[in-house]
């Protein structure tokens, strides 16, 4: 669809504006005791390039952050490194106003959207789990069909794509080379690597209970000699025992909240000492991997390792190649211990400096003048609800449970029908049609009452019902619109429930979380470097980061994927 950049002088006129697009459109020291290469030098800036002699890249990587809110990257910028963020700020192009533009700012959905190019409305991946018609849990990539290889495997697992209704990035460069390119995905979250890899490219994830990276019988019968001897190097045992410490001075840390309240089992602050209660790596020591540097460190490795054995760069056949990167521990940081912390700071300065080897790995591997890089992120992070009440603002976790429960009591007391409400999950809110069309009851009016219900209830700002989305009605302001955009007509629930600002849906009491269409959910880096097609400087025009996958297929000469929504990024190019 064809979206007009909004002014950048007023708020209010740049959500008119992206509103009236969509009607128009169509509707440390490092991890201490962890041997690290030593930090990358400075790279050359880079030389003027000559448009007309600009060839497609040998190599795309693109790199989600999961769970990096751009304010981090604003705030921590001048403590980088010199090799990894810095030089993807200072070489690259940086849209400093992109957004997961949709209503449910989740993982699945925000890496669905990177490569697609489409919103959940049509690419049909509306969170990280569901409900489908029986009430049953949908888990966004299981599938039983397919298992881990060498890998025990449950049944809301995810082994596949089968629920990703398009089309991605690297499907149509498979297509539109015959096959030739490779496209090779890894995170540290099964739903990270599968949902950039789309249909036909390969991925790779992070096992919980082994610390082994693996891929499914959707992909492949048995891993290539390569992913083999990686694992059975087991990098993942190294850090046993080991620490993990603040990289920078003390000071650097100052403005960040203070350390929270020690626990039995964690002292909630610096060193964090990776172990186990067993003395030996077991699936528990590989669990607390996660929450550290340590599984992005991981994940890099192996990139390292796909790069070098399976030639991405240097295809023999002269395609290009496509390596998606998910780094998943600052969301698990986050989650943790909320994106003010220092865990949180020093996590996003250790993986930069990782990335700065990274980049120096493809300098002398690849040559960087021949990478094409995109990092952004699948959604931002709610600062904790604690932290938010300290700073006077009114946020609180809503226990969904028993708001449902309280739902579906006050829907029987007024309709006379006992369980209108059936299993959900919010922002979903399913409701009994069966029940309501047997008993003779108005649809809308159930709808209604259950809207108005909920919004008196603590913490909700809005909700939306299945007959408004389905009209294309309930006013044009941005969250209208990004609520329009997250909800699928086949998948979603009949009500869509948006808490207020800095409250979320939730039962524990510590921790922060993400999901909302809020600023600081919805707004991600969006950073793109490649000398011979970028043009380097900062852009403070509103930019989504469905405008990905369009830029990179006009970019590498290839289709659009089929649900790609968002536009060209001409202003970057060179």
């Amino acid at each position: 669809m064809t979206r007009s950049a909004p002014p950048t002088t007023s708020p209010r006129l740049r959500v008119l504006a992206a509103a009236a697009a969509i009607f128009i459109g169509a509707v440390v020291p490092a991890l201490s005791a962890i041997a690290a290469p030593a930090a990358a030098a400075t790279p050359a800036a880079p030389a003027a390039v000559d448009k007309a002699a600009a060839r497609p890249p040998k190599l795309v990587l693109v790199m989600v952050i999961d769970g990096l809110p751009f304010e981090q990257v604003q705030r921590y910028r001048d403590q980088f490194g010199q090799g990894g963020l810095r030089r993807l700020l200072e070489q690259g192009a940086s849209f400093t106003n992109a957004h997961q533009a949709h209503g449910v700012t989740v993982t699945a959905v925000g890496h669905s959207a990177v490569l697609s190019g489409a919103y959940p409305y049509r690419h049909g991946i509306i969170g990280n789990n569901w409900v489908d018609a029986n009430g049953n849990s949908v888990y966004c990539t299981e599938d039983t069909r397919y298992q881990y290889i060498g890998e025990a495997t449950d049944a809301h697992d995810g082994t596949s794509p089968a629920n990703l209704r398009v089309d991605t990035l690297g499907d149509q460069l498979r297509y539109a080379t015959g096959n030739r390119s490779k496209v090779i995905t890894v995170s540290g979250k099964d739903r990270g690597a599968i949902l950039l890899a789309g249909k036909t490219g390969t991925a790779y994830m992070y096992m919980d209970k082994t610390g082994d990276f693996a891929s499914s019988t959707y992909y492949m019968q048995q891993h290539p000699a390569w992913v083999q001897r990686f694992d059975a190097a087991k990098p993942q045992d190294r850090y046993y025992a080991k620490s993990w410490k603040a990289l920078l001075p003390e000071s650097a840390y100052a403005d960040d909240a203070p350390f929270p309240a020690a626990t039995e089992k964690n002292p909630n602050r610096f060193p964090f000492t990776f172990y186990s209660e067993s003395g030996r790596p077991d699936a528990d020591y590989y669990v607390r991997l996660k929450a550290s540097p340590a599984v992005d460190e991981l994940t890099l490795d192996f990139a390292e390792a796909a790069v070098e054995n399976e030639q991405l760069g240097a295809n023999p056949s002269g395609a290009p190649d496509l390596l998606g990167v998910s780094l998943s521990g600052h969301d698990y940081v986050n989650h943790a211990y909320g994106p003010e912390s220092r865990m949180s700071h020093d996590h996003l300065q250790q993986i930069d400096r990782r990335i700065a080897r990274f980049f120096a790995f493809l300098d002398k591997r690849v040559g960087m003048d021949n990478v094409l890089v995109v990092l952004t992120a699948d959604h931002g992070f709610a600062n904790s609800a604690e932290f938010s009440q300290a700073r006077r603002v009114d946020a609180i976790r809503i226990d969904p449970k028993p708001l449902l429960a309280k739902l579906d009591d006050a829907l029987g007391h007024q309709f006379h029908v006992a369980h209108l409400v059936k299993p959900s999950m919010p922002p979903e809110v399913y409701l009994d049609y069966d029940a309501i069309e047997h008993d003779k009851l108005s649809r809308t009016e159930v709808e209604n009452y259950a809207a108005r219900w909920l919004m008196k209830q603590p913490g909700i700002a809005d909700v939306f019902t299945r007959s408004q989305l389905e009209q294309g009605l309930g006013g044009t302001t941005r969250l209208r619109t990004l609520v329009q955009r997250a909800w699928n007509r086949d998948l979603s629930g009949d009500l869509f429930v948006v808490p207020r600002a800095y409250s979320s849906f939730g039962s524990g009491s510590s921790g922060a979380t993400h999901g909302t269409p809020y600023d600081y959910d919805t707004q991600v880096p969006l950073l793109i470097m490649g000398r011979r097609w970028i043009r380097p400087g900062e852009d403070a025009q509103y930019t989504e980061v469905v405008d990905i996958a369009p830029t990179l297929a006009d970019i590498l000469r290839v289709r659009r994927p089929a649900g790609a929504e968002g536009r060209v990024l001409t202003e970057a190019l060179r």
